[in-house]
């Protein structure tokens, strides 16, 4: 649109194309071009449905009357099933997860996407019985135009529920045991391989891994990633130590380590969190960081950064995790067909390796 509130270039283009083959009826995405907003904002607008600002209620109403355009009644009433809104599900009882840093990144990311596909997002909790029935009347009556599924574990009712959906779904990460059509992850093996073959690079040869939950797709991805690479250096892999991603967690697995095996050279955690959960573990032990015993964690959070001494990690790309996930979504709505996306990962080196 030009600063008059008028049709420029393309748009101008589309408009005199209409006017000049009266007998071709113009579509919604003729009318969406012209007036400047996305194919589902356009809908929304010719329904009279929420979350469609006037400026471009207007838009949609001038670009209209200028190419002569009649909805299908048929298409009429598919788009006013349309809410505006998309719904960010995480397996989690406790609210205070999306203060978390890891997801508080995903929401910035996701926020931002949807922001432009003017669609709003819902945050959800479901691993109560009480949040997976919320969960399953959200599907059952559509009160989204789709959903974002995250944190899954392993026979996690939200997978059957998304099976039967009839709501377009992603999953941020891919479920335990299977594939679905439509997800976001990182590369998790490929991460937790890179760290263990770094410290190995270091001549450590007594590495360990404290693990996340290995009832999760990332806990398992990632200490398989450590184990081959142990694997392929001709060390033998220690047992999983497993956590719960939080840094109590790596605390409390980095002590019992120690207790039954004392000559440990290095360890690699499955998150940030728990890394930092055995820096103060080592330290209560006596033991330095790096020269004793060399830490590498996963996700590059910003206590990573802070952490006595500074955390070598693992980046991944969380806020891109977010946001991908938010127009894989969008597109789905729109009716297009992306495909699944796997967000590459790489080494932060610092003090503590």
């Amino acid at each position: 649109m030009g600063e008059d509130g008028t049709p420029s270039g393309r748009q101008e283009r589309i408009a005199f194309m209409a006017e000049d083959a009266p007998r071709r009826q113009p579509t919604l995405d003729e009318v969406a071009e012209l007036a400047g907003v996305s194919r589902s904002v356009a809908s929304r607008a010719l329904n009279n449905a929420p979350h469609v600002s006037r400026v471009k209620r207007e838009a949609v109403e001038r670009a209209v009357r200028r190419l002569g355009y009649v909805p299908n009644s048929t298409a009429r009433a598919l788009a006013t099933r349309q809410t505006g809104a998309a719904a960010l599900v995480v397996s989690g009882e406790d609210p205070s997860i999306f203060a978390d840093p890891f997801f508080a990144q995903v929401i910035v990311g996701a926020s931002a996407a949807l922001e432009e596909a003017d669609l709003h997002l819902m945050l959800c909790l479901a691993a109560s019985d009480r949040g997976r029935k919320r969960v399953e009347e959200l599907f059952r009556s559509k009160g989204a135009d789709g959903v974002m599924l995250m944190a899954l574990r392993e026979d996690d009712p939200l997978a059957r529920m998304a099976e039967r959906a009839t709501m377009p779904v992603v999953f941020g990460g891919r479920p335990v045991g299977s594939v679905p059509r439509w997800y976001v992850d990182v590369d998790n093996a490929g991460g937790a391989r890179e760290a263990t073959e770094y410290l190995i690079s270091l001549g450590r040869t007594r590495v360990a891994a404290l693990c996340g939950r290995l009832d999760t797709e990332a806990g398992r991805t990632r200490y398989r990633g450590y184990r081959d690479a142990m694997l392929a250096a001709g060390l033998d892999p220690f047992p999983p130590r497993e956590g719960d991603f939080t840094e109590s967690s790596g605390a409390t697995a980095m002590a019992a380590l120690l207790t039954e095996r004392p000559d440990v050279d290095a360890v690699f955690a499955a998150n940030d969190n728990m890394g930092v959960g055995a820096l103060r573990a080592l330290r209560g032990a006596g033991r330095r960081v790096p020269d004793d015993v060399a830490v590498v964690g996963f996700d590059d959070l910003a206590v990573a950064q802070v952490s006595d001494p500074p955390l070598t990690t693992v980046h991944q790309p969380i806020q891109a995790l977010g946001r991908e996930m938010a127009r894989m979504l969008a597109a789905l709505v729109n009716g297009q067909s992306p495909t699944a996306l796997i967000l590459p990962t790489r080494l932060v080196v610092r003090a503590s390796a």
